[in-house]
């Protein structure tokens, strides 16, 4: 590895590193949320499923595309090809993975800012400083603006100190503190009327429900999102590990702790639902579909926190706080992809490329706030529904297709000198060359 870049300096660097990247909002909100309106335990039953079976193998080959081309998106594809359209086309999945990442980022960051300014309300709220506490929570150009810079100003601190100073320092920092809120909430909720009602919901599936289409789509689409895949992000950090590491351990454990932060996150949510519920808030409409989707972080968990009286102040701190956290998490991995093509490609200085693309994507951000109700809503889908399953499909394309089967075969070897005779590499090539796309293919097509 060239001296320049940088490299996690441990095992347990790129995994907190990696998981924080997979662990977002959407994980600690976007999973339960999904949970609640597909069945419940049918759909966690199912989600736990494919995780393992459609986002790990497709996980993997973006981590390999990255080992193997020791660079950036784009010149780690462009070193697996062989002619002149494969380098272009290299270069379209390489770049359109860079510009999804800093499309998401945009909108992403709007939504991390909110959650920053829900869990500064209560302190003011506990300074008595009350027209400042409803001014942070009240939709307005200032309030949105002014969040979403800070927010980007913590991504950006977090990026200028490069991989091992910033990326790996602050992930260790931060992953471990994520898991240690969740669980001090989930304690707190189950000591609450209602929440054995949500346990219940969560954990004892109705089996006739698993392969009712639409849950399978949605938990497939759960899955694949989770793991950051398709916006160029797993390939640099694929780049940045030692070639000494085992790739095919490491993925696992990083599905692993994803799929269990996601697990973690449902068994507080869930139950706070129902026990919002029982103290009065309406969750459910009569035919049973959430009435505020996604959007009752803001509005049914404040309900329940109101209820609580003065500890209700506190719980929606460490809340807030751990929505933060996990949206910091995501966000530092999202600008990498970015930076890393700019330093690598254009020769320009971390810390530099990191502040201008930071500014760039906050004024993406700022135009969006112009017109929040149409832009928020079509960049998310344009990233996050068009973009991510595309650049996903066409990692897996590369590999299966474009890459030669005994340089994939050498690169796993690296860490693994036994892998050609394990179970892996007897079923993930052929996975990854005709299921990924396939499965991929059918969640990007239900989407439109």
């Amino acid at each position: 590895m060239a001296a320049s870049r940088g490299e996690f300096s441990s095992r347990i660097g790129f995994i907190m590193a990696a998981a924080g990247s997979a662990v977002g909002l959407g994980n600690i909100w976007g999973f339960p949320t999904q949970t609640a309106s597909n069945g419940g335990a049918a759909f966690v039953l199912v989600y736990l499923v494919l995780a393992f079976c459609l986002a790990y193998p497709a996980f993997m080959a973006e981590l390999l595309i990255g080992r193997y081309g020791q660079a950036n998106a784009v010149t780690s594809l462009q070193k697996m090809s062989r002619t002149t359209f494969h380098k272009r086309f290299a270069f379209f999945v390489g770049f359109g993975g860079v510009i999804c990442a800093a499309l998401i980022l945009s909108f992403y960051g709007i939504l991390a800012g909110w959650m920053v300014s829900y869990a500064v309300e209560p302190v003011l709220q506990l300074a008595a400083v009350n027209d400042a506490a409803n001014w942070v929570v009240a939709q307005s150009f200032a309030r949105n603006i002014c969040f979403a810079a800070i927010f980007m100003f913590l991504t950006v601190f977090v990026i200028r100190r490069g991989v091992e100073d910033g990326i790996e320092k602050w992930s260790k920092r931060l992953m471990p503190l994520l898991i240690v809120l969740l669980v001090i909430l989930i304690a707190y909720v189950f000591t609450l009327d209602g929440a054995s009602d949500g346990l219940n919901a969560y954990l004892n599936p109705d089996i006739s429900r698993v392969l009712e289409p639409d849950l399978l789509i949605s938990a497939m689409g759960q899955a694949f999102f989770s793991l950051s895949l398709g916006t160029s992000v797993m390939v640099i950090y694929g780049s940045y590990i030692s070639k000494e590491e085992n790739l095919v351990s490491l993925g696992a454990q990083v599905t692993l702790i994803d799929v269990s932060i996601a697990f973690l996150a449902g068994l507080l949510i869930i139950p706070a639902m129902y026990v919002a519920q029982a103290q009065g808030v309406a969750i459910f409409a009569e035919d049973g579909s959430l009435i505020s989707g996604s959007g009752l972080v803001f509005t049914v968990l404040p309900s329940l926190f109101d209820t609580m009286g003065s500890i209700g102040l506190f719980v929606a701190f460490i809340f807030f706080i751990l929505m933060s956290v996990a949206a910091l998490t995501s966000s530092i991995s999202m600008l990498e992809g970015p930076v890393s093509y700019v330093v690598e490609r254009h020769q320009v200085e971390r810390t530099k490329a990191t502040t201008i693309i930071g500014v760039v994507i906050f004024l993406m951000s700022a135009l969006i706030i112009t017109n929040l109700d149409m832009m928020l809503g079509l960049v998310a889908t344009l990233a996050t529904e068009y973009g991510q399953p595309i650049i996903a499909m066409l990692c897996c394309v590369f590999v299966g297709w474009i890459w030669h089967r005994s340089e994939i075969l050498k690169e796993l070897q690296q860490g693994n000198d036994n892998i050609e005779n394990g179970l892996f590499w007897k079923i993930w090539p052929w996975y990854t060359k005709f299921v990924c796309p396939t499965a991929i293919a059918v969640v990007f097509i239900h989407s439109l």
